[in-house]
């Protein structure tokens, strides 16, 4: 089996692609930064963001004659502030990591697939919840995503592909312990929202709780990978206090958040 893997330097990917090779499969793995990877894994530099770079792996994939089983899009990056301060350039990035780069890879990648080949596509596991104030920026970037997940696997059902989605809840990676400091230090980079950042901080840690290794999430990919009816979606270590937030009324939710951080 034949699997190419984004975002592999990062925590889950680089629990997923050891787990990969450990049961035999033949991983194929890029990232923006270089980490020396598990035997069995072949590994390619590249910015899943630039045409070039992907098209330059696709063409020395299909040198060496490789056929892809399938394609795991994990590569994601985390972003916190608020809509109306954030620059330009963040709002870019986040969208073209997180959403744009996947769509990106699975369409140049696309011709090695087999016809019966699968799509991991990796979300969050707020993609389909209502977002909090702040971690917008990231959470509807992976809403995108999600919504892209669902437009392609109808797309790919046509040609007999599957097209599988993760979701993950909060793991112990270097993305989820940098959201917690990138939110901490929101107070640092806002005018608007001082006063309500330090108690947005404290509500974010406390419903992140404590994350599970990586580790535990990586036979989720295999699964996806090998069941002979893989599920749609995989939802992993979900918050079940963010299910509850989201299923609350909207006008509610704006009025609990707003009590728990405070108005002008």
């Amino acid at each position: 089996m034949n699997v190419f893997v984004t975002g592999a330097s990062g925590g889950i990917g680089y629990s997923v692609v050891s787990h990969l090779a450990a049961q035999g499969v033949r991983v194929y793995a890029t990232d923006i930064t270089e980490r020396e990877m598990p035997e069995g894994v072949t590994f390619y530099p590249a910015d899943v963001t630039s045409e070039a770079d992907i098209i330059a792996i696709r063409d020395r994939l299909a040198e060496d004659g490789v056929i892809l089983d399938a394609i795991i899009n994990i590569a994601g990056i985390f972003a916190i502030g608020s809509y109306i301060e954030t620059d330009a350039d963040t709002l870019r990035r986040i969208f073209e990591i997180n959403y744009l780069g996947a769509v990106l890879v699975n369409k140049t990648l696309h011709k090695l697939l087999k016809p019966n080949g699968r799509i991991i596509i990796t979300t969050s596991e707020v993609a389909p919840l209502t977002p909090l104030p702040f971690n917008s920026l990231y959470s509807v970037s992976k809403t995108a995503l999600d919504a892209y997940a669902d437009g392609l696997r109808q797309e790919l059902n046509l040609l007999g592909q599957r097209v599988i989605t993760v979701r993950p809840g909060a793991f112990d990676t270097d993305l989820s312990r940098g959201s917690l400091d990138k939110t901490e230090k929101l107070a640092e980079s806002t005018d608007l929202y001082r006063s309500q950042s330090a108690k947005f901080y404290k509500i974010v840690k406390f419903f992140i709780g404590k994350p599970k290794h990586p580790d535990k999430l990586a036979p989720i990919y295999y699964k996806a990978l090998t069941a002979k009816h893989p599920r749609l979606t995989y939802t992993v270590n979900r918050n079940p206090l963010l299910i509850l937030m989201s299923i609350l009324p909207k006008r509610l939710q704006c009025f609990i958040i707003k009590a728990l951080l405070g108005g002008r």
